[in-house]
């Protein structure tokens, strides 16, 4: 199978068994498993899709990626009970298809429009969306509004990749250099605690104080 044939599909695949982790959580029955899997591992490519315009969406012209996520849903849904934390395996999972996905959705962007800032954006909105989707249909806090480091992991793999591309190197370097990047700057954040500067350090007023 092609290099971003393989990356499309294990992002899909490890994004759906998040979902299917938030729905253990949530302590949700079968038909829940397999619906946040499914949303998640294909929320991302779905906006992806329809930003550039590539209608019928992926899963669409191949529901394959339907099945590959409820397999992971049903997988994860007669296994979680026996991970000593899924909290953890959840984000470490995020973190494995963040970097897969960012490169697919650059190469994607950079396929259909020949944009090093398109292929930034969708690698960027591939690799982020089907985890926010997760979290606000479990109720979970956003990822968007953690401390670590999260869209900016996905920018700097999609930037990596689309810039050896650019640059002339092969597929396979330039998009295992980009994954590599991607999970390094993740995992950084998740292991050291890497945040961005914040803009004001004073927590906002609650509303009723200001009325």
């Amino acid at each position: 199978m092609p290099i971003l044939e393989i990356l499309d599909y294990a992002g899909v695949a490890v994004f759906a068994a998040t979902g299917a982790l938030s729905a253990s959580r949530k302590q949700l029955d079968i038909i829940g498993y397999i619906f946040l899997a499914s949303v998640t591992g294909i929320g991302g490519g779905t906006l992806r899709d329809v930003v550039l315009g590539a209608t019928p969406v992926f899963w669409v012209t191949n529901p394959i990626y339907l099945v590959v996520c409820s397999c992971a849903g049903l997988l994860v849904f007669f296994s979680a009970r026996r991970m000593e934390s899924r909290y953890k395996f959840l984000v470490w999972l995020d973190a494995i298809g963040l970097s897969a996905y960012c490169v697919m959705g650059a190469a994607k962007g950079l396929s259909a429009t020949g944009s090093p800032i398109v292929a930034l954006v969708t690698g960027m909105l591939t690799a982020t969306f089907g985890g926010i989707l997760r979290d606000l249909l479990a109720g979970e806090p956003s990822v968007l509004l953690r401390p670590e480091i999260y869209v900016t992991a996905a920018l700097a793999g999609a930037g990596v990749f689309t810039a050896a591309t650019y640059f002339g190197t092969s597929l396979l370097i330039a998009s295992s250099l980009g994954v590599l990047t991607a999970f390094a700057v993740r995992g950084g954040a998740l292991k050291y605690g890497w945040t961005l500067p914040i803009g004001d350090p004073r927590p906002g007023r609650h509303p009723d104080d200001v009325m």
